[in-house]
């Protein structure tokens, strides 16, 4: 079957939000009294569940103090951290093409919908989706697959029907989870080694090669 569907990843895959996400870390740990060196890596905390990430950094098992921390997040980056973002280029043209070749478009983020909707509204991106899909505040769909499961059903998609695009090992674990295959874009925050071992059926190094890179995978489909 061809490809109709694509459901899209946003940090890392759409924008850039390391600014926005890093800030709102540092502010979390030390309102917590566990401020973090200036030179602690935060890149590999875009793209997994922000709570477990959290207690990685406190070094804790102790589920309450990670919702400590998770709230502090949320203090700053409800009004600050989630416009700390930038637009990967050629994001909104290419939008624009894929929805006008036909193509429905889907949000599928680990982040709050709450969030991932006022982010897409801020960059006037949220026209070009048919639906945005994120997880809950309570921490429900923070989990790739179960994410992707919930679209599928949400929308009644046939998983043969879509594919996944983004920039984690997550996305490509969460959508396979889902017999949908994944386009992993190598600018982001999945680093060569994860990608290599999470084997997305292709990467792209810009967003805007992502429309030629559907339409090649429609035509091998109808040629097979």
């Amino acid at each position: 079957m061809t490809i109709k569907n694509i459901l899209i990843d946003l940090d890392g895959t759409l924008t850039d939000p390391k600014t926005g996400i890093h800030g709102s870390i540092r502010y979390a740990l030390e309102k917590l009294d566990q401020p973090l060196a200036n030179d602690v890596d935060l890149d590999w905390t875009i793209g997994p569940p922000l709570k477990a990430s959290l207690a990685k950094l406190l070094d804790t098992q102790d589920d309450d103090l990670a919702e400590q921390a998770l709230a502090a997040y949320r203090e700053r980056f409800s009004v600050t951290g989630l416009f700390e973002n930038e637009v990967y280029p050629n994001v909104e043209v290419t939008l624009r093409q894929l929805q006008a070749q036909g193509y429905r478009l889907f949000l599928a983020t680990a982040k709050p919908t709450i969030y991932a909707k006022q982010i897409l509204v801020h960059f006037q991106l949220d026209q070009y989706f048919t639906e945005i899909y994120g997880s809950e505040l309570t921490g429900e769909r923070t989990n790739k697959a179960d994410l992707i499961a919930y679209i599928l059903e949400k929308e009644q998609l046939d998983a043969q029907q879509c594919i996944m695009v983004g920039d984690r090992q997550y996305d490509v674990i969460g959508a396979r989870a889902n017999q949908i295959e994944t386009i992993a874009v190598n600018y982001g925050y999945g680093t060569v080694e994860e990608l290599i071992q999470a084997q997305p059926v292709t990467q792209i190094a810009q967003f805007n090669e992502l429309l030629e890179c559907v339409n090649e995978i429609n035509v091998e489909r109808k040629v097979s």
